[in-house]
């Protein structure tokens, strides 16, 4: 699937993208659901995160704190408080340690907490973005605080993408979980 361009392009993909996320959960069993990672020690991907993320309670609240990040900075911004896309002190650079804060901050929240915090979040999200125009979302250096990145640049790595990413993890969780 091409990269959103536009708003119509971005909501489809956003929604298309969390259902078909939802769809592979609830295809999974209750204990498939809950079981641990279990993704073997000689793992092909060398990202950070399939270590990190345990279960899918951690890839959920993972999706859920991306959300906050891009609803607290929208708002902030719109409220004419200059604020950053990501927490201090973190950076691009560092961002995956802003991750790994995210997932000890979570770690007594609940599998089911997770689900509502993100279906609720999800829509937060999505309603934020039906206020924006499409050029708002996607011409370059409309906010300031963008940066040289478009809103809609941004709005598209927190859901369309990151719903991919989860998807690939919950496939490969499904998949080692019937081995």
């Amino acid at each position: 699937m091409p990269r959103p361009t536009t708003k119509p392009d971005l909501t489809k993909a956003a929604n298309e993208q969390f259902d078909k996320m939802w769809q592979h959960i609830n295809s999974m069993t209750d204990d498939e659901q809950n079981a641990a990672f279990n993704f073997g020690e000689d793992i092909k991907q060398k990202e950070a995160h399939w270590k990190r993320d345990k279960n899918m309670r951690d890839v959920l609240v993972h999706l859920y704190e991306w959300h906050q990040l891009l609803l607290n900075w929208i708002t902030a911004n719109q409220n004419g408080e200059a604020k950053p896309f990501l927490l201090a002190p973190y950076n691009w650079k560092t961002y995956g340690d802003m991750n790994v804060m995210f997932w000890e901050k979570h770690q007594y929240t609940t599998y089911n907490d997770s689900k509502v915090m993100l279906l609720d979040s999800h829509k937060k999200v999505m309603s934020l973005l039906e206020s924006f125009s499409n050029e708002e979302l996607f011409q370059s250096k409309h906010f300031s605080w963008t940066g040289t990145t478009t809103l809609g640049s941004y709005c598209v790595s927190v859901t369309a993408s990151h719903y991919d990413w989860a998807i690939k993890k919950i496939k490969a969780h499904k998949k080692s979980y019937k081995e």
